[in-house]
């Protein structure tokens, strides 16, 4: 099964964030005509996009959803948005010159099958354009980073470190050519809002719990004995196809 919509806590806490500007600096080198976002949620890049490439192809399981929820996909006549499963993309091979995917990977029960679909689609040198949740290196830090992630969004998976990504990438014939490290300081309060009074505390605990060097890999702050905020680390980069 494929998600619905990006991650809710990431892609909706950084609808307009920093991670953005990379992404649409790198489309816009590329001056592709054609580009696809995939799994778009708030479809907030194939926006951008759109305002200078012809076509943007806003791929999600729930058009009704893009169009009902986010006029800025609805009222763009430079997007169009298609429903079809990731593992499945309806499109013919080389279709694009641009595919990207902004905060919708860690909630994929599967990385490989969606990379081989994004390089089928993609035309030789073209550019896979990614945002993604930022795992780490050490099991005891990247274990609560999985914590915090799917305590406010039971969709969440796995956030992978950028040396599995390159991996990944390579396997499927693309090549990471920039990277970079994106950090926001997200105000606890805020970001678990949507979550239940019951799974806040849950979490609240487990972040307390944490060893040391674990909170500070997460970026947690105190004040009053109460957490005041985190530090939420994305992943930015392109690969081209060989």
């Amino acid at each position: 099964m494929t998600p619905d919509r990006a991650p809710l806590g990431a892609s909706r806490a950084a609808a307009g964030g920093d991670d953005l500007a990379p992404l649409v600096r790198w489309g816009r080198q590329r001056g592709a005509t054609r580009a696809l976002d995939l799994a778009a949620d708030t479809g907030e890049i194939a926006r951008a996009l759109a305002d200078f490439m012809p076509l943007v192809v806003a791929n999600d399981r729930r058009p009704r959803h893009l169009r009902a929820e986010h006029p800025l996909i609805a009222d763009h006549a430079g997007v169009r948005v298609v429903a079809a499963d990731v593992l499945a993309l309806p499109f013919l091979d080389e279709s694009f010159g641009v595919v990207m995917c902004r905060l919708a990977a860690h909630r994929f029960p599967e990385l490989l099958p969606v990379l081989r679909q994004v390089a089928r689609v993609l035309r030789r040198s073209g550019s896979f354009l990614l945002a993604a949740v930022l795992g780490a290196d050490d099991p005891e830090s990247a274990s609560l980073i999985a914590s915090a992630q799917k305590g406010r969004d039971p969709g969440h998976v796995r956030a992978f470190r950028p040396i599995e990504w390159a991996a990944f990438l390579r396997a499927v014939g693309l090549t990471v050519i920039d990277e970079a490290i994106v950090e926001m300081r997200r105000d606890w309060d805020d970001w678990t809002t949507p979550m239940s009074q019951e799974a806040r505390a849950e979490l609240d605990q487990v972040v307390r719990a944490a060893p040391g060097h674990c909170r500070e890999a997460l970026g947690v702050t105190f004040t009053g004995g109460r957490i005041h905020s985190f530090t939420d680390r994305l992943l930015v980069l392109r690969a081209d196809k060989d």
